[in-house]
Order: structure tokens, then C-alpha cells, then sequence
């Protein structure tokens, strides 16, 4: 009994050796013609890419739009070249098309918010209304960009957070676009007694010897208003975004010592309270 167990698992095993010998000497050129197919096309779409971005870089085009050209071509050329050694292999590729196409038709009603960030990817990287290092604002959200993808763009800020916004809620929005700078915005008031231009004057040299401000855009330095607590100075100037809030502070500090020093008052609101027994 045992001995008739053993001849049919060598019987078995005997097969399975036949068969692979079988399927090797039929197609193990087919194989390693498709995989010497599909290594060289490997290697030629990462040289078609590699050249198609030096060819940006030589005009001067912008890395979103050349890294999403290079990306494309060697995609195409990858997909291309399966197709070419499943064809070596004698599988067809015409049902496996139309079984992709008809997926993609219900997938695409299913997916149409990730469709629509992709079509508006696609917008920004071809009209580039911004590019990555430019400050933008969209929707009160403030950073600088970080990088460009199909789907979402992907900001930083100060603090070294990272914000991620969907393509589509950019596209068609009010975009603010100040590239590499920020704009700081600052008022304090001085007595109705002190001599605005003198203040205006000395508020000016600051900023103008400040390694903080960029000094490629002038700085507005004006009287913004008038209030019951005095005349209110208004100051407008461009400092890096990456160091906002660090330049903002440190010359809002500098102001202040300089008034002081001159001798210029910052009022504060003075309230009086009346207790009537």
C-alpha cells in the first residue's frame, strides 16, 4: 500500500518536472526575450526623460512643468514597451485595453473630485500662475510652496507645518502670488503733540538700515489715520516669508527703542471709571 502511495507521488512529481521542462524549452526564449524587451525599454525611458529635462533646463523652463513633461514620457514609453513584451510572450493586450477602458468609465464617475484636482493640476503646472518658492495665499491660507503635484500643492510655513491643498480649491480662487516675500503690515499711534514727520522720518531710516527688510521694495511709512488716543502711523514693508514673524518682531523692536530714545510717547487708551455712591 505504502509502496503504491510512493510510485504516485513520484508519478506526480515526475509530471510536474515534464511539464516546466515542457513549458521552459517552449518559451524560455519568449521569456528572456520579453525581459531583455522590457529592460531596455526601462533604460531608454529613464534616457528619453533625463534628456527631455536637460532640454528644459537649457531653455530655462520651470521644474514643475519639466519634472511633469519627464515624468509623462518616461510613463508613456514604459507602458508602451509592456505592451510590446506581452506581445512576445503571445498574450494579446486588445481585451486587457478594453477591460481598462471600461473600468476607467465607471471608476471616473466614482472619482470625479480626484479627476477634477488632476485637471486643475494640469492647469497650474502648464499656465504656472505660481511656481515652487513663491509665497501664495489661497483662501486666508498663507505658505510657501513646496512642491507641485498633479493632485495637490504643498505648502510650508514658519513654523515648519506642512499644508496640503487639493488643486481644485485653487484653480478658479482669488490667488494671491507676493513670490518670495511677505508683506508686514503694523500701525501704533503717537500724541497729537509730536511731530508725525519726524516720527515718519526716523521710522524710514530704520527700515532702510534693517538687514531684516528687503530693500528691493520701498517701504510706505505714512499717518494711516486719527483716533481719540492720537495720530495713528501706518508702516508697510516686505521682509522674507520664511522668517516672517522673526524679522516682524525684531523690527518692531528696533522701532520702539528709536522712539524712546527720541523722546516720542506711544499712548495707550486711558479709561476712567466714575463710582457714583
Amino acid at each position: 500500500m505504502k509502496e503504491d502511495q510512493l510510485a504516485q507521488e513520484l508519478e506526480q512529481l515526475q509530471n510536474v518536472y515534464t511539464l516546466i521542462t515542457e513549458f521552459l524549452v517552449q518559451y524560455s526564449f519568449r521569456l528572456v526575450g520579453a525581459l531583455l524587451i522590457f529592460l531596455i525599454g526601462l533604460w531608454l525611458a529613464s534616457k528619453v526623460a533625463k534628456l527631455v529635462t536637460r532640454q528644459f533646463e537649457k531653455h530655462n523652463i520651470d521644474i514643475t512643468l519639466s519634472n511633469f513633461v519627464s515624468n509623462l514620457v518616461r510613463i508613456i514609453i514604459v507602458v508602451m514597451v509592456a505592451i510590446i513584451a506581452l506581445g512576445k510572450l503571445g498574450i494579446s493586450v486588445t481585451p486587457m485595453i478594453a477591460a481598462i477602458g471600461a473600468a476607467s468609465l465607471g471608476a471616473g464617475l466614482a472619482i470625479q473630485g480626484m479627476l477634477s484636482n488632476y485637471a486643475a493640476g494640469i492647469t497650474i503646472i502648464v499656465t504656472r500662475p505660481f511656481i515652487i518658492g513663491n509665497t501664495i495665499t489661497v483662501k486666508e491660507v498663507t505658505g510657501v510652496v513646496q512642491d507641485i503635484h498633479l493632485g495637490l500643492t504643498v505648502l510650508t510655513n514658519e513654523e515648519g507645518e506642512q499644508i496640503s491643498i487639493p488643486n481644485k480649491h485653487i484653480v478658479g480662487e482669488i490667488l494671491h502670488n507676493s513670490f518670495a516675500n511677505k508683506l508686514v503690515e503694523t500701525k501704533f499711534n503717537i500724541n497729537y503733540q509730536s511731530d508725525p514727520e519726524a516720527v515718519i522720518e526716523l521710522t524710514t531710516k530704520i527700515l532702510a538700515e534693517s538687514p531684516q527688510v528687503n530693500q528691493d521694495k520701498p517701504a510706505h511709512i505714512g499717518i494711516n489715520g486719527f483716533n481719540t488716543v492720537g495720530i495713528e502711523i501706518g508702516i508697510r514693508y516686505w521682509v522674507p516669508t520664511e522668517r516672517y514673524y522673526q524679522n516682524k518682531y525684531q523690527t518692531n523692536l528696533a522701532i520702539y527703542k528709536a522712539l524712546h530714545s527720541a523722546g516720542i510717547e506711544i499712548p495707550c487708551p486711558v479709561r476712567e471709571v466714575h463710582i457714583e455712591r
